[in-house]
């Protein structure tokens, strides 16, 4: 989930650990399905999306363009499922375990950084506070697909 932000920041354990100015907030859940071939294709499509006005139109200009930042939030229960859940709680089983989450989460941030972006993150699997500030309101749902066989 990508939102275009004024300001953000993120704490853990009382400590900030990220904070940006005007740019782009990505809160990243990994399925397990997901690899490193999506992080790349993903961090390409975050650093290249047109998500900020120009003085001439609207959505002309990537985040690259304004000169802004990246803050990068690991959110496993972005792939919660509530339609399978059990009893109250939702399910979790497409996530990917932690160890190859954190892998592609951390091969995520490292591509937005080759994108030529300033990268700020929370910490992985860490309870975090994250505050944001979104303008607009501008919020989209960027997925990429596991490559065709």
């Amino acid at each position: 989930m990508i939102q275009r932000v004024t300001y953000a920041t993120v704490t853990v354990a009382g400590a900030t650990t990220g904070r940006i100015g005007p740019g782009l907030v990505v809160l990243v859940g990994v399925a397990a399905v997901d690899g490193l071939s999506e992080a790349e294709r993903l961090a390409r499509k975050v650093g290249r999306m047109r998500l900020f006005e120009s003085e001439a139109r609207g959505f002309d200009l990537s985040v690259a363009d304004i000169g802004g930042e990246v803050l990068v939030v690991s959110q496993f229960t972005l792939l919660a499922d509530p339609g399978r859940q059990k009893g109250a709680r939702p399910d979790f089983s497409d996530a990917a375990p932690a160890d190859v989450a954190e892998r592609i989460y951390e091969a995520f941030c490292d591509a937005l950084r080759r994108e030529g972006l300033r990268v700020q993150t929370g910490r992985f699997g860490a309870s975090m506070e994250v505050l944001l500030l979104n303008d607009g309101p501008v919020t989209i749902i960027a997925e990429v697909a596991p490559p065709v066989a």
